[in-house]
């Protein structure tokens, strides 16, 4: 009967019911057979809400929609193509260094290609990178941003694991800043390859650009300098964040009324912020189920008759990890996922702040892996571009962001040299 009743819920799942009830459905019937009460389920929720740190997920998605429907994608579209535009591959660094941080604020791979793709790809076009490129840059770096502070995904892993925030903050600024590194590289060979010509530097136009976009810059620094100069928690900084970007969108830059637009984008992110709520709930509960049944020892154990050390464990990771970044957005992976490999990870001694960042780097890629990551679909939308067309295109990306992976994964230090510098 059990059998039939979980096949039950799989095709549900299939059919596309929301991942909470088929998460939370398949929890209830698991303590019910168990002969628990379901009120752990009830009562891990609570647990996970009473998480101080966990206020910083609304206040970080609600500033990340304020900027996307802002001018904000413009001004910093132009302050970047005014400072990089004149180097050799420089309009595809202001394409990098563009998403990833307007990523780092929504959290979101599939806005940023939304937002900045209508400026950054008729850029591109423009500026005589053949079309394939310039396909295949805007879809993958989408992503990138997602392991710079204040990266709501960087936040809900470490509820999720129990790890410190403001090391996972740290921890992702050098990983993240190598994989732009490593496209970069490549993008400037492809302009010399391409004779892309270099456009003249105009001290004129990028003090403009700079004047333009000075309220703006700052945003990064302050929320850094307040958590690490041991002044302000990761949830104030999240909320001083708000009150900032409405001060300046709302009354200084007066890109959005604060009676007619902000109540609308606060209902839109917060519709976002209750379904992962509802997810992290329903998932931590079932996760109880899991662990009290020990399943995740007994996965361990399975593993262990065919690998014996950590690198080995980690190469079948990675694999593991890019499928699921493939078939699942990054929030439910993270909360459906982690809690399952966490055990598995402790037991190979992998650093809990490493595995973080190896865990994300892989969701990113996988948002752009062929032949179902989520950035494919939006780019082909967004570009009206065959899908098939958006493979081919982000074939040549995948492979030197997996080349930044296995260094990320294998190099340690990369991703725990500055936490362990600040301890």
């Amino acid at each position: 009967m059990a059998f039939f009743i979980f096949a039950a819920i799989a095709f549900l799942a299939f059919l596309g019911t929301p991942l909470f009830a088929v998460i939370g459905l398949g929890a209830l019937l698991a303590f019910h057979y168990a002969e628990i009460d379901p009120a752990a389920i009830f009562i891990e929720l609570y647990r996970v809400t009473s998480n101080p740190t966990l206020v910083a997920i609304p206040l970080f998605t609600f500033a990340g929609f304020i900027l996307a429907n802002g001018k904000t994608p413009e001004r910093l579209t132009r302050l970047s193509q005014a400072f990089l535009g004149g180097m050799t591959g420089g309009v595809p660094m202001v394409v990098l260094v563009a998403c990833a941080f307007f990523t780092a604020f929504t959290g979101a791979s599939g806005v940023t290609i939304i937002a900045l793709g209508g400026l950054l790809y008729p850029m591109m076009l423009k500026e005589m990178y053949s079309k394939n490129f310039s396909l295949g840059l805007m879809t993958s770096s989408g992503s990138l941003g997602l392991l710079f502070p204040p990266s709501i995904p960087l936040i809900l892993y470490g509820l999720v694991a129990q790890v410190n925030v403001d090391e996972l903050f740290l921890a992702g600024i050098v990983p993240g800043t190598l994989m732009i590194l490593i496209v970069s590289g490549y993008s400037i060979a492809k302009s010399k390859s391409l004779q892309i010509k270099k456009r003249p530097f105009h001290w004129n136009e990028a003090i403009s650009a700079l004047r333009d976009a000075i309220w703006e810059i700052p945003l990064p620094f302050i929320i850094l300098f307040g958590i690490y100069g041991g002044i302000i928690t990761v949830g104030e900084a999240a909320a001083v964040t708000v009150v900032y970007l409405i001060v300046v969108e709302s009354f200084i830059y007066k890109d959005l009324h604060p009676l007619k637009d902000l109540p609308g984008l606060m209902r839109q992110s917060m519709v976002l912020v209750g379904a992962i709520l509802i997810i992290l709930g329903t998932a931590m509960g079932f996760t109880n189920y899991l662990i009290d049944e020990q399943i995740p020892m007994q996965l361990l154990d399975f593993m262990k008759q065919y690998i014996h050390d950590p690198l080995t464990f980690l190469i079948a990771l990675n694999v593991f990890l890019l499928l699921v970044g493939c078939m699942m957005d990054i929030f439910s992976a993270i909360i459906v996922v982690v809690p399952l490999i966490v055990p598995i990870a402790k037991s190979f001694d992998v650093n809990m702040v490493h595995l973080g960042i190896i865990f994300l780097t892989n969701l990113e890629i996988g948002y752009s892996t062929p032949p179902v990551g989520i950035n494919l679909f939006i780019a082909s939308s967004r570009f009206s571009e065959p899908i098939v067309s958006l493979y081919r295109a982000a074939l040549p990306f995948l492979g030197l962001r997996i080349l930044g992976l296995l260094a990320i994964t294998y190099l340690p230090a990369l991703s725990l040299f500055l936490p362990n510098f600040f301890k």
